[in-house]
């Protein structure tokens, strides 16, 4: 779970996953979440080790939650963070990757991803259709043209990949100057595709301050339809 973005866009006094959400903060609600999924043997955190935050965090308690020094970007982290388990883990074991900062994905939509991607040599992720009406914009800010929304999905986490297929995909990225968002792009550029596999549209990813009264509901609708 890379955790050692500032989030400057969302706040200049901390990063948004110590923010407060749902009587807790966004960071304890999706470690809590990973550690309520079954077989989940380590949760590794790449992170600021020196933000005091982490050190009234809740989740910090289990033992199976591991902080580690992060890196300078998304790809970094996540490379440390395979690092931190190559003593323990098999090329065929499975990893999940999971935003920091997506609080509201249910166990059931990550027990979907582990059933359909299970029997697959690479690995899946949880994505959402597109509902609204995709343009494209020039530098000046001229519609230019519409694209077909069927043809695209919104990418999410976690995204549930072999670990010796994620640990050479990242170390290619590492090794070149592409810059990528996420893990299923390493294996894209690897020639190694993931499955897509159906999630839920309220998987939100907190980006902006607003997302947190989004949230917010979303987390008081899932609670109140018992939907975990």
């Amino acid at each position: 779970m890379p955790a050692a973005g500032v989030g400057r866009r969302f706040s200049e006094r901390m990063p948004k996953q110590f923010f407060p959400l749902n009587g807790q903060t966004v960071a304890q609600l999706c470690l809590d979440k990973l550690l309520r999924v079954p077989d989940v043997e380590q949760v590794i955190v790449p992170c600021d080790m020196g933000n005091p935050n982490w050190s009234d965090m809740p989740a910090r308690n289990d033992a199976r939650v591991r902080l580690i020094a992060g890196g300078c970007n998304r790809a970094e982290s996540v490379y440390q963070g395979l690092l931190a388990i190559s003593d323990v883990a098999e090329k065929h074991d499975w990893v999940l990757v999971h935003d920091i900062v997506r609080p509201c994905v249910t166990l059931g939509a990550i027990a979907r991803l582990k059933q359909e991607v299970s029997a697959h040599s690479v690995g899946g992720i949880l994505v959402a259709p597109v509902s609204d009406t995709l343009k494209i914009v020039d530098a000046k800010g001229v519609i230019v043209g519409t694209q077909d929304r069927q043809d695209y999905r919104l990418a999410q986490t976690p995204q549930m990949v072999r670990y010796g297929e994620l640990y050479a995909a990242m170390g290619v990225v590492l090794a070149s100057t592409k810059v990528t968002t996420d893990e299923a792009e390493a294996l894209e550029i690897a020639g190694r595709p993931l499955l897509a596999v159906q999630g839920r549209s309220d998987n939100i990813k907190i980006t902006r301050y607003e997302d947190l009264q989004v949230a917010t509901a979303i987390l008081k609708a899932q609670e109140e339809s018992v939907c975990v």
